[in-house]
């Protein structure tokens, strides 16, 4: 999606194209400049009054075990419909997951690509009752109650020796802005999340999902229409998980 970003090299191609082939979906990203995301959601006509209003919330230790061993634990509210949670895996490689796993309806592996770089994950998902989600947060629900049995054998499986679930310290919330439209331009539907962070900085992320067989053809197509609307894809990439965790993980208790 940019021009100016490290390009792949040729090994690093197809190892992509290997995880590609081998993933359940394919999310393209990026994200934009702070300084340019007013102009951005002028020129693509971003209505944030149509966007759904979420809080995202981590759980991990104070000093970011989990993630240094490629695990996040999530749980999210938002408006109008269910919370959720996931506890993800990365990088994986999708042939080495064990079939079974492959199989599970609330299992899936996607590869994420943005520009200059590419994770595969594999991402089990748990649906949770409305409030729930808030109650953790109120500190009267323990945190393994948003985990479905399948997802907490996934994370006693990945987990550093020693560290329950009960044991993570909650890293949150962050208001989130998520708005799915469908640009008049552009045959595929679009997503804008808005992560505001506490300290007043703020991430704009622009994505589309497909296929992984359409993948390098619909890559191709988004960055022409980014670059017809005069979005800046040039800037440095910035990951909203990886900033949330940093910035709560030096407040922890």
């Amino acid at each position: 999606m940019a021009e100016n970003t490290p390009q792949l090299d040729g090994k690093q191609l197809a190892e992509l194209m290997n995880l590609i082939n081998d993933a359940d979906s394919v999310e393209l990203k990026m994200t934009v400049p702070d300084a340019d995301s007013r102009s951005t959601v002028r020129s693509l006509q971003l209505d944030p009054i149509e966007a759904q209003i979420r809080q995202v919330v981590f759980f991990d230790t104070p000093d970011l075990m989990l993630n240094d061993n490629g695990l996040v634990v999530r749980a999210r509210r938002s408006q109008g419909a269910s919370d959720d949670s996931v506890v993800k895996l990365r990088p994986v490689v999708p042939s080495a997951l064990p079939q079974e796993l492959r199989r599970t309806t609330d299992f899936n592996v996607e590869v994420d690509a943005m520009p200059g770089g590419y994770v595969c994950s594999g991402s089990y998902k748990g649906r949770v009752p409305a409030g729930e989600v808030k109650q953790v947060l109120q500190g009267s629900r323990q945190i393994r109650k948003l985990f479905s049995k399948g997802q907490r054998a996934f994370y006693d499986q990945h987990a550093p020796e020693g560290i329950k679930l009960e044991d993570l310290a909650v890293l949150g919330p962050i208001t989130v802005l998520k708005l799915k439209w469908q640009p008049t331009d552009f045959k595929r539907r679009m997503v804008a999340e808005l992560w505001f962070y506490p300290d007043g900085s703020r991430i704009l992320e622009l994505s589309t999902k497909c296929m992984p067989s359409e993948a390098f053809q619909v890559a191709a197509e988004t960055r022409a229409f980014l670059a017809t609307n005069d979005v800046n894809t040039t800037g440095e990439q910035q990951t909203k998980t990886k900033t949330a965790l940093e910035f709560f993980a030096t407040r922890a208790d």
